[in-house]
């Protein structure tokens, strides 16, 4: 009762899910909860190897042939250590926890060695092995098949009482509890694939929430704007200045309208895009900044090539978000933009015409940045946003 009792408690304590395995990070936590892992793998490992030199306890372990009752020696205390310690290593490294504690219970098997409780660790490995496991699993089963014929075929010459139904019985056993972990790693899979689906219900339903609401605010008040405005073009005793930024300012109130609705569609999940964002150029966004009355220098070097895709996108955005910044921000709302087109890359440089120093530090850390950078990172480039002097120079470098 015992060796079933501390058998069931460490097959039940090795074969959780590895915290290795996992793909996410959070923190310390994370690390607090590896220790924590670890340390009951080294107590499960050295309850075994404890508990194979406690007298009355020692012998109710697990033998495949008789033991002809040869003395323990450093040899039969080297193969009990790596029975019972390959358990700590069981659930970073499984495979190699079941292939050690299989060779030392051969090979404490074949020298005659007295039955040891730390041979228990074998079960465990089988058990751990089969839910951890995630390479190689049906390479493994054959390796141990095959390994535990050729101990039976070693054994039963030396072993009389050893029959074929005794190591097919005992075969059953071991495969039983490889079959019994795999049957846990199939559960643990089946938690994480509802927990997953969860999440992503979630996720949809308040992306919806928040699309439904920008949609219900935002553009409500992004139409009120370009209603007014054109009504406001038909108003007697307007100078043709006045026009024009009228004009300007409708203009870019739809386009504003067909981005958020491209937007609102996809954070919806719905497939009705009227207009996707990279279809714009970045001669159209300074363009458009120039009618609004921003001064703008463009400058394209190397061999100028069509964005598209993400790339497109990328650098329609980086541009825009600097020449907004610099609108708010800089002191005259001047900015340079320069493109250079290289073999293998495309440099993106926005220089702005000056900030004063109380915006300098905010602009740095401002969400606008972060998003760009955000995006840049994700397409594998680099960006720097900081002053020089009296400019604030916006550098990206995206590889293409």
């Amino acid at each position: 009762m015992l060796t079933a009792c501390v058998f069931a408690a460490l097959a039940a304590s090795t074969a959780s899910p590895a915290p290795w395995a996992s793909v996410y990070d959070f923190g310390m936590k994370t690390v607090r909860f590896q220790l924590t892992q670890l340390k009951w793998d080294v107590v499960s490992a050295v309850v075994l190897i404890g508990l194979s030199f406690v007298p009355g306890v020692a012998q109710q372990g697990l033998e495949l042939a008789t033991s002809p009752g040869r003395p323990l020696n450093l040899l039969g205390i080297c193969l009990i250590v790596i029975q019972g310690g390959s358990v700590a290593i069981l659930r970073r490294w499984p495979q190699w926890s079941l292939a050690l504690t299989f060779a030392a219970f051969s090979a404490y098997q074949l020298l005659g060695f007295p039955t040891t409780f730390a041979a228990l660790g074998l079960l465990v490995a089988l058990v751990g092995a089969g839910a951890l496991l995630q390479r190689y699993r049906m390479l493994t089963s054959m390796l141990v098949l095959g390994g535990y014929a050729a101990l039976v075929a070693a054994l039963i010459p030396l072993d009389a009482a050893l029959t074929v139904f005794d190591a097919l019985t005992f075969g059953a056993l071991l495969a039983a509890l490889w079959i019994f972990g795999s049957w846990l790693r199939s559960q643990a899979a089946m938690r994480r694939s509802r927990t997953e689906s969860a999440e992503r219900e979630t996720i949809t339903a308040e992306r919806a929430r928040i699309a439904h609401e920008l949609h219900d605010v935002v553009t409500h008040h992004v139409t009120a704007m370009v209603v007014q405005v054109e009504a406001g073009q038909f108003r007697p005793n307007l100078d043709q200045g006045t026009m024009e930024l009228l004009a300007s300012i409708a203009d870019g109130g739809r386009t504003t309208l067909e981005d958020l609705r491209s937007l609102l569609g996809a954070l919806d999940g719905k497939a009705e895009i009227t207009r996707a964002p990279a279809v714009q150029q970045v001669s159209e966004v300074i363009a458009r900044a120039c009618s609004a009355g921003q001064q703008v220098e463009f400058v394209e070097r190397g061999e100028a090539r069509p964005l598209t895709g993400a790339t497109a996108l990328v650098v329609v955005r980086v541009v825009q978000e600097s020449l907004t910044n610099a609108m708010r921000h800089a002191h005259d709302g001047a900015a340079a933009v320069e493109i250079a087109y290289g073999q293998h890359e495309i440099m993106v440089e926005v220089v702005s015409s000056g900030r004063s120093r109380k915006n300098t530090a905010s602009i740095s850390g401002a969400r606008g940045i972060i998003g760009m950078r955000e995006r840049v990172e994700l397409v594998g480039g680099t960006l720097q946003a900081e002053p020089v002097g009296q400019r604030f120079v916006v550098r990206v470098r995206i590889p293409w």
